[in-house]
């Protein structure tokens, strides 16, 4: 009895070096976005001081406010949700339908669409820049938020993911679904779809984050503020001679705060659904 002090110390003396390297790695990762925060309240001057200047001297609170004259921010904001919330419904109901057939439909060819769909992953996109900027724009669609949204309404990470899932479940699952009169499309809709919700969540997340943060695709198809998402509308921010940077940091972080408070609230799923997918194939 009076080795297990001895023993609790011992270990934990040994995992003090791991715990130290775990901190200064939470630190690396958390300091960028508390000097944006601190840059968010800084004044244009104080932000390109040298040496630079950790601590605002009077915190400018009014950046926040300026935001509002400067930008159309809650019409981008919406239009960023619109986009973010089109493009997630769309790719898990369309992710899951073609990971489920390329994990448990057998039909020609299917090996060779599936090595197809994964050199996607393997070309740039900014690759079909162009091809898609003529099919939106013969399509009338600039500057509106279908042209934000057609191309990201298919996934191959997201189908991959969810092949990697629905290859992970049991066989006899389906086949007790079809002695109970079932047809294909209720297996899939009512007995293996419900059973995929951690990788549900998993390309949920990934896909609301690339969404969210999309910026690239956006300032090709819209020029008028107004019909920005906020990726874009902050990048205005950036201008030929002079740029705001408390101004952008501060449209930044209120930008940020719903993804925050999203991933905060979903960690868990998403580390389940990526520790759960992609284990077999």
């Amino acid at each position: 009895m009076s080795d297990r002090p001895h023993r609790g110390m011992h270990k934990q003396s040994r995992l003090l070096p791991a715990h130290v390297v775990l901190a200064l790695g939470g630190l690396t990762m958390v300091f960028p976005f508390v000097w944006q925060v601190l840059m968010s309240l800084s004044t244009n001057t104080e932000i390109q001081a040298v040496p630079p200047q950790f601590l605002p001297g009077s915190p400018q609170w009014g950046n926040y406010t300026e935001v509002f004259t400067r930008i159309p921010f809650l019409s981008q904001f919406w239009t960023s949700l619109l986009i973010t919330a089109l493009r997630t419904g769309a790719q898990l109901i369309l992710c899951s339908m073609a990971g489920y057939a390329f994990a448990r439909m057998q039909f020609k060819g299917r090996n060779v669409l599936f090595g197809l769909l994964l050199a996607i992953l393997m070309i740039p996109s900014q690759a079909f820049l162009i091809t898609q900027y003529q099919i939106i724009k013969g399509l009338n669609l600039l500057e509106t938020p279908w042209g934000i949204v057609l191309p990201g309404l298919f996934s191959a990470f997201g189908t991959f993911l969810m092949r990697q899932a629905f290859m992970s479940l049991p066989k006899e699952l389906e086949e007790a679904a079809r002695l109970d009169g079932c047809n294909p499309w209720q297996v899939f809709w009512k007995v293996m779809f419900p059973l995929v919700k951690p990788s549900l969540f998993a390309v949920a997340i990934t896909t609301v984050l690339w969404s969210w943060n999309d910026l690239l695709w956006p300032l090709i198809v819209t020029t008028r503020e107004s019909n920005m998402p906020l990726s874009a509308g902050i990048a205005t921010f950036a201008g030929q001679h002079v740029t705001d940077w408390n101004l952008m940091m501060a449209a930044s972080v209120m930008a940020m705060a719903p993804i925050f408070v999203l991933f905060f609230a979903m960690q868990r799923k998403v580390i389940e659904g990526l520790a759960t997918s992609g284990l077999k194939g």
